[in-house]
């Protein structure tokens, strides 16, 4: 372990793996008395950010992830929607800002945004940045053209997960390769956008894989500003729907770790919170998370109601200055919209 101060500000691009590994065997207090003291030295430890996540197109997706509902490969059971019409996302933008988020995540099922689709991307980043809100987009990979333009237009993250080690990769996914991700990362960073970048947990992989895929954020060259962390959703008819439960005290012992790796980005507890006790994510949050998603719905996975985490919030006294304009259930309702409710919300241009 290396043996100046533990708790200096240097943020570190050279872990080794037994570094990372005696962090992990670390007794569970010591571990959390490590990684609080880390992050208290970056980020107010009562503050933790809220996203809103939305599916602007969802299903048919031809990439084969073994954990997504979204693969045509899979039958989920999925409704599959076309693209959204740009006021629509906005309007729930607004419901989204007015619930209480900062910031605006939409996501497509796409292998890579289609040319025909660009036009309607960049105006939806547009509509939402000047609602004054932070925007983030997930559409699969980037070249540095669709990077170039997307920062143009006011993109403020990009996501685009590693899920795992790159030894355990091939036993999710096949149909796109490891460099093929960090290709798009570079792509983004090299066009002045900010990287959201994590993985997920409970995928069937052992400890070393999630060592491998920790030390892959932390060793990029710039640690990405953002780091959600998901637990497997098992979803019926994907590979993965029979995989077994993911101890709750492996994936608090990941978010710690995560921190003291990554002093200065947000740790962000993303997909798997509908399944994680209040005093699982109070540990969470004590470990060092300090984002969470905000909504019923991750894309297509549940995700615990607005409410819910605005009493979990109130407990802790967690964000107690926030200004909440718009009753959770409100922002439920509107996000949840189908498109039988507003059939002009999805255009027929978009596969």
């Amino acid at each position: 372990m290396r043996q100046s101060n533990e708790f200096d500000n240097g943020v570190r691009h050279d872990w080794q793996y037994q570094e990372v590994a005696d962090l992990f065997a670390l007794p569970m207090n010591d571990l959390l008395f490590k990684a609080q003291t880390v992050h208290r030295q970056h980020f107010d430890p009562n503050q933790v950010q809220v996203s809103t996540l939305l599916s602007i197109k969802t299903g048919a997706c031809p990439e084969d992830c073994a954990y997504c509902p979204q693969s045509a490969r899979y039958d989920t059971k999925l409704e599959k929607e076309k693209l959204m019409e740009v006021e629509a996302v906005i309007e729930k933008a607004k419901a989204a800002k007015a619930a209480g988020s900062d910031r605006f995540c939409m996501g497509a099922a796409w292998r890579s945004p289609h040319e025909r689709d660009m036009p309607y991307v960049l105006a939806m980043v547009k509509g939402v940045k000047d609602l004054g809100m932070e925007t983030c987009m997930t559409l699969g990979m980037l070249d540095e053209s669709k990077s170039q333009r997307l920062a143009e237009a006011g993109l403020d993250y990009y996501n685009h997960n590693l899920d795992t080690s790159p030894e355990f990769y091939k036993d999710i996914i096949t149909t796109r390769t490891y460099s093929d991700r960090l290709e798009t990362l570079q792509n983004v960073r090299d066009a002045g956008m900010k990287v959201c970048s994590g993985g997920i947990l409970g995928m069937g992989e052992e400890q070393k894989d999630r060592i491998g895929l920790l030390m892959q954020l932390a060793n990029m060259p710039q640690h990405p500003d953002s780091v959600p962390i998901n637990q497997l959703v098992k979803v019926e008819g994907t590979p993965l729907e029979t995989e077994g439960d993911l101890d709750p005290f492996d994936f608090i012992r990941a978010i710690a770790v995560a921190r003291i790796l990554m002093p200065k980005s947000h740790v962000r507890l993303s997909a798997g919170r509908e399944e994680m006790s209040e005093e699982m994510q109070s540990m969470c949050f004590f470990a060092g998370a300090n984002s969470i998603f905000y909504g019923e719905c991750l894309l297509t996975t549940p995700n615990p109601a607005a409410n819910k985490d605005q009493d979990l919030f109130r407990k802790l006294g967690i964000n107690s200055d926030h200004k909440v304009t718009q009753q959770p259930k409100e922002l439920e309702e509107i996000l949840a919209q189908k498109p039988a409710e507003k059939e002009s919300m999805f255009y027929n241009a978009a596969g």
